[in-house]
């Protein structure tokens, strides 16, 4: 390693150990406990030393896990709240398949484990939710007025709310999520519509958050305060707080320190590269494979969809379909390039084991910077045995893919790789939408394309300073292989 890449490494390591500290100071003055209650993981968040205090129950989403609600875990719990949060069946670190007829009882083991507190004061409890846990809280607290003061449905679905059911309901909505907005001011006029009467458990208020959509709306200052004041409200409690949840950021931070180190790290151990004379292709061979990998992968996915049920194939709700995607649409655009079947020319012209080697060290590489914090900041990051075994599948699946993008983004510029990274991620996010036009079932697909551009502008870094493609497909295979083996929900 020479003077300048020792440099980065350094720089790297203090990144990511102040990012460390600033995670870990949220928790400062509090009591944060892990629990399990018939098979269900939980995390409890409350004052230190402090009388029993009002606790709130908050529920995840779809594919949403424990994690991804912290932000307002730890905002009431620093405000003088207990905070419970949970994995709905088939989500995190719960094992048990996706149920939707178990989301009820599920939330009630997780309400007896909160009153079991002993920080809580179990006749003072509220209840916060988002998209698919806006409805089970709802539900919940219409069904039980009066266990609950509060109801905070964040990106809310559907409920039989009324003028009276569930007490003081706040409705919380970003500005970016479409459908959900009409959905929101639908739910607040049939429950009577804007109320300050929280005396009587008859306040209602709809929040529209902006500038932010599904995903980014749990990461929202804003959306984050509103709740805490409406809680305020009910109990009447005015405790001051000057926590505003920044974990997200030092998250960031922390990603930029990994993939520094990744930087600094991997050209020590580059393999050869491959891409000598057989694979100098021409633009029209990698831009057009580009164009019609989604045509393709649209179609096999669309066939496949008349005799399978593909949105729960291979046990993990849309994420095996996402990866059956993605291997055909690798396949065609390895086809296009003209190295479909693996030719006899590859042979000899690189070491197996070292590339394989390489490819998992940029593996290990990238499941640190992106998700060893993640663990402890919006995701389930360490998979289980039922998510582990499903891991392997999904990353072989996604290496044609990964394959065919670091074959194209060998010997590029900047200048190019940026345009690359720009080209495959509307290609990419386009040929999905249509996918979601055809096979509505995979609909959730829509709610994450956000993110694909972060997870394909990461993987464009990486493939900077991997000069070897197979080392890159592998690396990046198992890597996204394991980010969808964490975040959709697992089924019978």
């Amino acid at each position: 390693m020479n003077r300048q890449r020792f440099l980065v490494l350094v720089t790297a390591i203090i990144l990511i150990v102040i990012s460390w500290f600033g995670v870990f100071k949220a928790r400062s003055g509090l009591v944060v406990r892990s629990l399990t209650a018939n098979d269900i993981p939980m995390i409890f968040i409350a004052p230190k030393n402090s009388d029993p205090v009002p606790g709130v129950l908050i529920a995840h989403g779809f594919a949403g896990s424990k994690q991804l609600m912290l932000g307002y875990g730890y905002t009431f719990a620093q405000a003088g709240y207990g905070s419970l949060l949970w994995d709905f069946s088939g989500h995190g670190a719960n094992p048990a398949p996706l149920n939707m007829e178990t989301l009820q009882p599920d939330l009630e083991v997780a309400y007896q484990a909160l009153t079991e507190q002993p920080e809580v004061d179990p006749e003072r409890l509220a209840i916060l939710g988002h998209s698919m846990g806006s409805s089970a809280v709802m539900t919940a607290s219409i069904e039980q007025r009066d266990r609950f003061d509060a109801t905070i449905a964040v990106s809310p679905t559907r409920a039989e709310v009324t003028a009276d059911k569930p007490a003081n309901l706040q409705l919380q909505v970003g500005s970016g999520e479409g459908q959900f907005v009409e959905s929101a001011r639908n739910l607040l006029k049939t429950a009577g519509g804007k109320n300050q009467n929280l005396a009587e458990g008859r306040g209602r208020k709809l929040i529209v958050v902006p500038k932010v959509e599904h995903i980014t709306i749990l990461f929202s200052d804003i959306s984050h305060q509103s709740a805490l004041q409406w809680l305020n409200q009910t109990f009447n409690q005015f405790k001051t707080s000057s926590y505003m949840d920044r974990r997200i950021g030092w998250y960031g931070l922390h990603l930029i320190g990994g993939l520094m180190a990744l930087a600094a790290i991997v050209p020590c151990f580059a393999a050869p590269a491959i891409q000598q004379a057989f694979l100098k292709l021409k633009p029209w061979q990698n831009w057009g494979g580009l164009l019609a990998a989604p045509l393709a992968a649209t179609a096999g996915v669309s066939l496949i969809s008349r005799g399978v049920e593909l949105e729960n194939l291979g046990g993990l709700k849309v994420g095996g379909a996402l990866g059956i995607w993605f291997c055909l649409g690798g396949l065609i655009w390895l086809g296009v390039q003209g190295l479909w079947p693996i030719k006899k020319r590859w042979y000899g012209q690189f070491s197996p084991a070292r590339t394989v080697s390489m490819g998992l060290l940029v593996f290990v590489l990238l499941w640190f910077a992106f998700g060893a914090m993640a663990q402890v900041v919006w995701v389930q990051w360490w998979l289980i045995p039922a998510r582990l075994q499903l891991w392997p599948l999904l990353s072989l699946a996604c290496l044609p893919w990964f394959l065919a993008s670091g074959i194209a983004q060998q010997e590029i510029g900047i200048g190019k790789r940026i345009l690359w990274w720009l080209g495959q991620t509307v290609v990419l996010i386009a040929g999905l939408v249509w996918t979601i036009s055809l096979i509505p079932q995979l609909g959730f697909i829509f709610l994450l394309l956000p993110i694909f551009p972060i997870f394909f502008g990461i993987l464009s870094f990486v493939a900077v300073y991997v000069k070897n493609a197979w080392s890159y497909g592998i690396g990046s295979a198992l890597f996204f292989g394991w980010s969808l083996a964490a975040a959709f929900p697992l089924v019978a």
